[in-house]
């Protein structure tokens, strides 16, 4: 009989030790119990979210594969699908920064795989606390290398993310990964288009099992972090990307020889996921033997094998008759292989050690039939603040605009992705200095554009506007390349679950995502929700990340960011308003998050996302660039910054000036065209209902905004591309 405290200590809640007794009319064995608690987790089972995220649309007219796999699919045309995920690793990069990140990357392009498609890119949306705190420079520079460190040598580039501070990050940083893969539409790897059998054999691959990574996901990503957080250390997976790039060719072909009748990489919850979720998605049980793992440290406990987290492993299903070619295949890539497991009919998995079974579970129990949680949830009590927009500014709106330049949120991220490798495979366009990153679909013109955004301080003011703005940015950011945003992945990341005022946030979050995703049709193809983001009293601002992508037919006719020359017409798309709530001018300039965020009008966001695409197709657009984080004066700079050409202009506006330059009002963006365009320019604009509002023109050394700014492009660069390092102390 198992002490009935153990399930405590391994995340289980009294009623779900209660459920387990009852699914198998008896008490659980301490490896039984091991292999509900990773399975009933939070992380593995979204308890708390899959009632919400079931309200979510995930059916269009371009998805090939959406919520339920390993990752989602996408048609872009011609036989061609793209394969896209997001999926966070905070907890471990808490702890163990430069290993949390890694094998974050790790994790994450192990699902692109397994859904048969070839990795060809990331993306790291980070979440930091200040850079004026040691720790969390320290985090910063961890995970960067971390991710730089593994992608770099598995040869995916890392072309795009964004990097956000915010104090509530101090103690919980948020590491998010997205990946992309392309794959042909008729050989994706999904549970439909695959038949194991009865008999047919479970093949592990890949690296040996070790004890790290224990407890992952039902201990540490399942649990808030606290004081003395060290000591989780050995659930910190540790990464090999030399292993990996073989795990990634080897597993190709043997997806290309036709060799496997399913696949499964092994990340949260290890051998016990991989054997549950594939012979649960069968329709059948396994006969398993431990003992025929490989395992790196000969006096391991069987619970400790079932949930080991070690990384680079992949669970194949192969016919008996195609046993012989696998081995022979993983042999050339020189990776080991392990018959584990046979699939067998009903449902039940045996697992034997030493030849005695040592657990005996429905596989469905593990894999569907977890707990599932309708959480209370409250309105948390709002302070009172004032409306940024009303606070008076009587300050130098030149020393403003240095000052929001140098802020680490707009600032130039190059130190981060200078440690990227961004162009490997060669069909990168456009990478992390690019509103939405393009990468070329091989053989063909078609791009695909990607971008990621996440609005946490919106959220903490408004969670449903956050996360409607979230979509929409990242929506826009797509579009300003010429791009339709076709579909989106999410990380959520949140709080503990548990506090009804995190879910009341978590569950706002959702109507937002509903309504900005409906409104634009980009489904949800899939993601991953990141619960327990707190220590102590101190919780993360409610913050869906969106991973965004679009499709270019031609990417010869992609949209830069930056004016590319002199004597083009500068134009401001949509309205600003008198919205400062949530703003970085609010936080970094008047130092208060206070207020509302602005406004969302989802049929105007729509008519500028459809009006974007429509003038790139008839190239009517020189530059392009959102308008987001800083407003109007920061765009104007950063496109300046990015062309190398300055601009003079006039804001014509009733609104006082720091507001018409530094709010963040949505669905706008700023553009320039040909003179010889304008016309056509300005009449399409008309027709799409978006408002478009001639500012001035490009040209010359100087940034000159009428009775505001009168700067050097040059000297605006130098502000933007040296605080992130100046922050952390390097010489510049």
């Amino acid at each position: 009989m198992t002490d009935q405290r153990l399930h405590r200590q391994l995340g289980l809640k009294d009623d779900e030790y209660e459920r387990i007794v009852e699914t198998l009319g008896r008490e659980p064995n301490r490896a039984e119990l091991a292999m509900y608690s990773v399975m009933w987790s939070e992380h593995c089972s979204y308890k708390s979210s899959k009632i919400h995220l079931k309200t979510l649309p995930t059916e269009g007219p371009a998805v090939l594969v959406g919520p339920g796999q390993d990752a989602g699919a996408v048609d872009v045309g011609d036989g061609d699908a793209v394969v896209f995920k997001m999926e966070s690793h905070s907890h471990p990069s808490a702890i163990e920064p430069y290993q949390g990140a890694a094998t974050g990357v790790g994790g994450i392009v192990r699902d692109i795989i397994s859904m048969g498609a070839r990795p060809v890119a990331l993306l790291d949306p980070l979440m930091f606390g200040p850079l004026t705190e040691p720790r969390n420079r320290w985090l910063l520079e961890g995970v960067v290398a971390g991710i730089g460190g593994y992608g770099n040598c598995i040869g995916v580039p890392t072309i795009g993310g964004e990097i956000r501070f915010a104090e509530a990050h101090s103690t919980n940083p948020c590491v998010n990964v997205m990946c992309v893969g392309f794959a042909k539409a008729d050989e994706l790897v999904t549970a439909q288009s695959l038949t194991p059998h009865v008999g047919s054999y479970m093949v592990l691959y890949g690296a040996a099992t070790g004890r790290d990574g224990i407890g992952g996901v039902s201990v540490l990503a399942s649990a808030t972090l606290e004081e003395g957080a060290e000591a989780s250390r050995p659930s910190v997976q540790i990464g090999d990307p030399f292993a990996e790039k073989l795990l990634i060719e080897a597993s190709l072909a043997l997806i290309e020889g036709g060799l496997l009748e399913g696949l499964q990489d092994l990340g949260g919850a290890g051998i016990t996921c991989a054997l549950s979720e594939s012979a649960a998605r069968a329709g059948m049980g396994a006969e398993v033997d431990l003992d025929a793992v490989p395992l790196r440290e000969a006096d391991m406990e069987s619970f400790e094998i079932l949930t080991s987290e070690s990384q680079e492993r992949m669970l194949a299903i192969v016919h008996p008759s195609k046993l012989e070619a696998v081995q022979a295949l993983c042999r050339r890539w020189g990776l080991q292989t392990a018959v584990i497991a046979t699939l067998v009919a009903g449902g039940t998995l045996t697992i034997r050690r030493h030849g005695d079974v040592i657990a005996q579970v429905p596989a469905r129990s593990l894999a569907d039939d977890g707990p599932e949680y309708d959480r209370p949830r409250e309105a948390p009590a709002t302070a009172e603040g004032t409306d940024p927009a009303l606070t008076p500014f009587d300050g130098a709106l030149d020393d403003a605009l240095r000052t929001l330049l140098a802020s680490p949120a707009i600032a130039s991220k190059r130190w981060v992705w200078r440690q990227y490798d961004r162009v490997v495979q060669g069909n990168t366009i456009a990478g992390p200095d690019s509103d939405g990153a393009v990468i070329r679909v091989p053989g063909t013109l078609k791009g695909v554009v990607v971008s990621t955004d996440g609005k946490g301080r919106y959220g903490h003011l408004d969670p449903r506007l956050g996360a409607m703005h979230a979509v929409a940015e990242a929506a826009r950011n797509v579009a300003v390349t010429g791009a339709r945003p076709l579909a989106i992945t999410n990380c959520l990341n949140f709080g503990n679950p548990e506090r009804p005022a995190v879910m009341w946030q978590f569950v706002e979050s959702i109507a937002g995502l509903r309504a900005a995703c409906e409104a634009l049709e980009t489904p949800v193809t899939g993601g991953n929700v990141s619960f327990y983001n707190e220590s102590g009293d101190s919780a993360i601002d409610p913050t869906p990340v969106i991973g965004m992508l679009g499709l270019l037919p031609d990417y010869r006719l992609r949209v830069p960011l930056g004016f590319p020359r002199p004597g083009l017409a500068v134009y401001l798309l949509g309205e600003t308003f008198a919205e400062l709530g949530g703003s970085e001018f609010a936080d970094v300039v008047l130092g208060e998050v206070t207020g509302i965020p602005p406004a969302l009008d989802l049929a105007k966001e729509r008519a500028l996302i459809d009006f974007l695409v429509a003038a790139a197709a008839e190239v009517r657009l020189s530059s392009a660039h959102d308008c987001g984080d800083g407003g109007l004066a920061v765009a104007l700079a950063e496109a300046a910054i990015a062309g190398g050409h300055g601009f003079a202009v006039s804001v014509p506006t009733d609104l006082p000036p720091h507001v018409a330059l530094f709010s963040e009002s949505a669905s706008r963006a700023v553009v320039s065209v040909a003179p010889v365009d304008e016309d056509a320019f300005e009449a399409l604009a008309a027709s799409h209902g978006v408002p478009a509002t001639r500012l001035g023109e490009t040209g010359g050394p100087r940034a000159v905004i009428e009775g505001a700014v009168d700067m050097l492009v040059e000297e605006l660069a130098d502000v933007w591309e040296t605080a992130i390092p100046r922050l952390l102390g390097e010489a510049v």
